[in-house]
């Protein structure tokens, strides 16, 4: 949904060198994302998709390449970053860049979605916190107090209505339990996730990922698997299903998964509408798709469930 660098801007002879594959024969741009440029990449050695990391430090960079290299290392099914010399990545003309192996393989969003799609995302999401430690440590640029500032900073952008709705959430939720935490994608949506037929093939884009609270990282994908115009109950118990017979829930982590799904709800709901809605590099198209307004009334609808709706909701 964005391409930030244009393909004739990159060196691509040089990329081809950097990552030591043959030359480029094709490179094409894939228009999905709101940060990043991506393209794909076709060679002789096969076909790779290229990440062109828009205004990111290297430590960030380096940060996500080698948490990929682990947990692929441990089977989480997720493409390793192709090396570039010592490096799970490589600095072409003033670009950061990180190269993976194509996975082929479908995006499924909406009603796409079936009952054994969301068992699986819920199972893999799992395996993910169960992987073994990684050594770094990294804050999430979305934890609470950052949210707060974030809609500090917003909150006149938006209606009275809505400012109203996300500042009693923001109230309700400030003084919520601590959770067993570790490392966490943040961002798994259909966009980062292949199927081929009956199996998932790849979780993708852990450019979000931090520590975290593992049963936030559930509530976000809960929010974007589950949730049409309304919550389809189906897919809610069967991603919730699927996650527990990898990783049983404790009792603290089902009480809060309501308190979790809000903060989530909260939280896209203010990204989208800073990165977004009020960017002036966004396009119509990615307004429609990315509207702030779908994840407010994911937050409206929590409410109205309240914790019980939820729990019976999520089996």
């Amino acid at each position: 949904m964005g391409t930030f660098t244009p393909v004739e801007a990159l060196d691509l002879d040089a990329t081809a060198a950097a990552f030591g594959l043959p030359a480029v024969r094709r490179a094409a741009p894939l228009w999905a994302g709101t940060i990043n440029s991506n393209f794909r990449l076709d060679t002789d050695a096969g076909a790779f998709f290229l990440r062109v990391n828009e205004g990111k430090r290297e430590d960030e960079v380096a940060y996500e390449a080698a948490l990929v290299a682990h947990l692929a290392e441990d089977g989480v099914p997720t493409p390793r970053p192709v090396a570039s010399g010592d490096r799970p990545f490589a600095r072409v003309g003033g670009r950061l860049l990180t190269l993976f192996p194509w996975v082929e393989g479908e995006h499924r969003r909406g009603p796409e979605v079936r009952a054994g799609d969301a068992r699986a995302v819920g199972r893999a999401l799992a395996r993910l916190h169960l992987a073994p430690p990684f050594p770094e440590r990294r804050e999430s640029r979305y934890r609470f107090s950052n949210i707060m500032a974030r809609f500090q900073s917003v909150k006149g952008l938006l209606p009275a209505d809505e400012a109203d709705d996300l500042a009693l959430a923001l109230e309700a939720l400030a003084g919520r339990a601590p959770l067993p935490t570790g490392i966490i994608h943040g961002d798994l949506f259909p966009d980062n996730v292949l199927f081929e037929g009956d199996r998932l093939v790849a979780l993708l884009d852990f450019e979000q990922a931090s520590d975290g609270a593992f049963a936030y990282d559930l509530a976000v994908t809960l929010l974007a698997f589950c949730f049409d115009d309304d919550f389809v109950a189906e897919r809610a118990r069967s991603l919730v299903a699927g996650y527990a017979a990898e990783r049983p829930l404790a009792a603290a982590e089902r009480a809060g998964l309501w308190d979790e799904a809000r903060v989530a709800a909260v939280r896209f709901t203010l990204t989208r509408l800073t990165d977004v809605e009020h960017n002036p590099a966004a396009s119509p198209e990615l307004r429609r798709a990315k509207d702030y307004r779908r994840f407010l009334a994911r937050l409206r609808r929590l409410e109205a469930m309240g914790n019980e709706g939820l729990a019976a909701l999520t089996g």
